[in-house]
């Protein structure tokens, strides 16, 4: 492991990951929104847009000199609420940047990735894998990634490894914008992030010949399953 694409790494689970892979000798890359942290080198873009999603991947690689052992798309967001009350527009932005915006990134990434022989590490959800109400777009992308994934490790065994990651809910700021009643209580039992970028890191880190397949991260508290 050493240069690794990060989306979504300016923050949350994203700086986690790009943080553990700088610690380990790395040269994390970053797509997001906003700069990426001081010192890593960064691409911003709205992944909403798959083709600019594509182009920043192109970008960004040719930053770290145009190799790549990895890539984490770490990068999400969500709205809950119920079906009839997300507007559309907001559906359909969570659907792009939760799971079309990590397949147009791989896309791009492909070529360098077969170079290496690197890997690939998507970020789904627990909710990916069960389902709740007010929880529609997310769901269906997160559902979508569990798919993609599968299929996509399937598509390039022997070729580039793919991990799948299953994390439950983590101290980030990805609660702090929804309403009161859609976030965690003050009982709640969360993941730090780090922990789980250790996990993105075990998976990164495996030689040759080895894949991690699936991980599920969670708080021993939390039932991954239905």
């Amino acid at each position: 492991m050493d240069a690794v694409l990060v989306t979504g790494g300016a923050s949350g689970l994203g700086a986690a990951v790009v943080d553990a892979v700088a610690k380990a000798g790395g040269r994390p890359v970053v797509i997001d929104r906003e700069p990426p942290p001081d010192g890593v080198p960064g691409v911003q873009c709205d992944l909403a847009d798959t083709h600019a999603a594509e182009e920043a991947t192109r970008q960004a690689i040719e930053l770290i000199g145009g190799d790549l052992d990895g890539v984490v798309t770490a990068a999400g967001m969500d709205v809950p609420g119920a079906l009839a009350d997300v507007p559309g527009e907001t559906w359909d932005r969570i659907v792009a940047v939760d799971l079309l915006a990590p397949a147009a990134v791989i896309r791009a990434a492909l070529p360098a990735l077969t170079a290496s022989h690197g890997t690939v590490v998507t970020v789904a959800s627990t909710l990916g894998v069960k389902a709740v109400g007010d929880a529609t777009a997310y769901c269906a992308a997160k559902f979508g990634v569990v798919g993609f994934t599968r299929a996509l490790a399937a598509e390039l065994a022997g070729r580039v490894n793919v991990t799948l990651l299953i994390p439950g809910g983590m101290r980030t700021r990805f609660f702090d914008d929804r309403d009161e009643r859609y976030k965690p209580g003050p009982d709640a039992v969360l993941n730090d992030p780090a922990d789980v970028a250790a996990a993105v890191l075990f998976a990164l880190s495996q030689p040759p010949g080895c894949a991690v397949r699936e991980l599920v991260v969670a708080a021993e508290t939390e039932t991954s399953y239905p």
